[in-house]
């Protein structure tokens, strides 16, 4: 089972790139911008989650319950937004793999500390000097993605 979700995780990290240049299409073709693509793009994943969760039983009546919801978990809808605004902008203006590279490397470096502090309720992972060089990999090669042809260029 452990593999089934690793390649569902590489699965995701495979779309990334791909919902960014669909939503910066549709942004284009509504003559719009990132505000309002984002805007259709999270319309229509409100409508695939319903569809899913009413095929998938989910208990609907727990929704009575979000009134006595923290305020702080309210904000993973605001982190989506921003993400998808985010990545709908940022694409076309510094391109796919730059911007991946960046988000890539910001999601591994609060990942460590998310781990090693077990955060939100989180299981606490230790962090290896190992997986700090991973992630020091992961930091370095988003600045080759996006820098390393400038410092080709002036050598």
């Amino acid at each position: 089972m452990v593999l089934v979700f690793l390649l569902m995780a590489f699965a995701i990290g495979l779309v990334i790139p791909l919902q960014s240049a669909v939503n910066n299409a549709l942004g284009t073709a509504l003559g719009s911008g990132a505000v309002l693509a984002a805007l259709v793009s999270f319309a229509v994943g409100t409508l695939t989650l319903l569809m899913m969760g009413a095929l998938t039983g989910q208990p609907f009546p727990a929704l009575a319950g979000l009134p006595r919801i923290p305020w702080w978990q309210w904000l993973g809808g605001v982190m989506g937004a921003f993400f998808v605004f985010g990545s709908t902008l940022l694409a076309p203006r510094i391109g796919l793999a730059a911007m991946v590279a960046l988000i890539v490397a910001g999601q591994v470096c609060s990942s460590l500390v998310f781990d090693r502090l077990g955060w939100i309720g989180l299981p606490v992972r230790g962090i290896s000097w190992l997986r700090l060089a991973g992630a020091a990999l992961i930091l370095a090669g988003a600045v080759l993605v996006n820098f390393g042809d400038r410092w080709l260029a002036k050598a």
